[in-house]
């Protein structure tokens, strides 16, 4: 049975399509899909993003466990920083990738994919060693995502000067957002600027109701999962069981930055450098022919397979077609023109630089 987040009445009141999404009711839209994405990129919208999973590591031996579960290196990561990894199996794929908040000398928060929450947990208990304290918190957590260009001045409002985390991947951990305690994140997953914010589920509705109403002479609309999945694809950003998932490396999915591989021993690296030289990339393609191309085409080179595409939309602020695709290391040079089968037909398509979209 399907749960419902601390913020499904106010959902309901503002007319969101619900489905279900990775266990829980969600809304997919409210005024649709390209409004709420145009909102994002030139103003601001408000996600509930309270699905998603959290988890916390304490105790002296904390470091160590994240460091040995996780590709990145956090020996450096310092209090009210953040930092992403992806979480790898024996063979070098991924179980998930996650984004790690470092909240004391001995503490970090971990926030998990809503889908993989369960399964991370239990490979998470499987491999703890030493003195450490492992808890999962999600069901005492709701998450707001506050994302567009005009989120700052919009959290300005109703937030004090020390409550705002001032760098990119940064946090504030004891925020106060009109009066409700919250962790304020400079963080986001729209290829935008904004903040998410954590708070208890108690307090959400009212969190939600503050920022809309602080955002109403901003432009602040209320965006579902529909415009989340079209700004992240739009800002190349991977999604795990699409770009990444436990048969696709990290490096195969563009991820080289999370992963250290002149670290100590941690779970995958040997099962990555098996992997070299890559056989395999991901790549963006910008469709240049008529079509739309989604997850699981094939993609050609002069009548040869060469890969498949992993997410594919319309980019409404781009105003076309793109799609990311894991396709053949020897294949991967921009302005090379391919083509991709979409129900029996093949679409022009040309593979370009990622990002597709970068903010200003």
């Amino acid at each position: 049975m399907e749960q419902k987040t601390a913020l499904y009445d106010r959902h309901v009141a503002c007319g969101g399509k619900i489905v279900s999404f990775a266990g829980y009711l969600l809304p997919v839209q409210y005024s649709g899909v390209i409004a709420e994405h145009m909102a994002v990129r030139t103003k601001a919208g408000l996600f509930d993003v309270s699905h998603m999973g959290e988890v916390v590591f304490e105790g002296p031996d904390a470091l160590a466990n994240i460091s040995y579960l996780l590709a990145n290196d956090f020996a450096n990561l310092a209090i009210g920083r953040v930092r992403y990894s992806p979480m790898c199996n024996i063979s070098g794929g991924v179980v998930d990738d996650l984004i790690v908040y470092r909240t004391g000398e001995t503490c970090y928060y971990v926030v998990v994919n809503a889908a993989n929450r369960h399964k991370d947990v239990a490979w998470i208990q499987q491999h703890l060693f030493g003195d450490v304290q492992f808890t999962d918190i999600s069901d005492q957590v709701a998450q707001i995502a506050l994302q567009g260009p005009e989120s700052e001045a919009i959290l300005r409002k109703v937030a004090e000067e020390p409550c705002i985390p001032k760098k990119y991947y940064s946090f504030v951990d004891m925020g106060l957002v009109a009066g409700i305690i919250c962790m304020v994140s400079r963080t986001g997953y729209t290829g935008e600027s904004g903040f998410e914010l954590y708070c208890r589920p108690e307090d959400a509705a009212t969190l939600w109701d503050v920022l809309m109403d602080a955002g109403k002479d901003n432009g602040l609309i209320p965006c579902g999962l529909g415009a989340r999945d079209t700004l992240r694809l739009e800002a190349a950003m991977p999604l795990y069981g699409h770009e990444m998932d436990e048969d696709i490396s990290p490096l195969e999915a563009g991820l080289d930055f999370g992963v250290k591989m002149n670290k100590l021993d941690f779970i995958g690296k040997s099962g990555i450098a098996k992997r070299l030289p890559l056989t395999r990339k991901r790549v963006g393609l910008k469709v240049t022919g008529r079509g739309i191309v989604r997850e699981e085409c094939p993609v050609y080179l002069a009548e040869k397979e060469i890969g498949k595409t992993t997410s594919g939309t319309h980019c409404p602020y781009l105003g076309y077609p793109v799609a990311m695709a894991l396709v053949s290391a020897a294949h991967i040079e921009p302005g090379t023109q391919v083509e991709v089968e979409v129900r029996g037909r093949k679409v022009a398509a040309e593979i370009v630089e990622l990002p597709f979209y970068k903010k200003a």
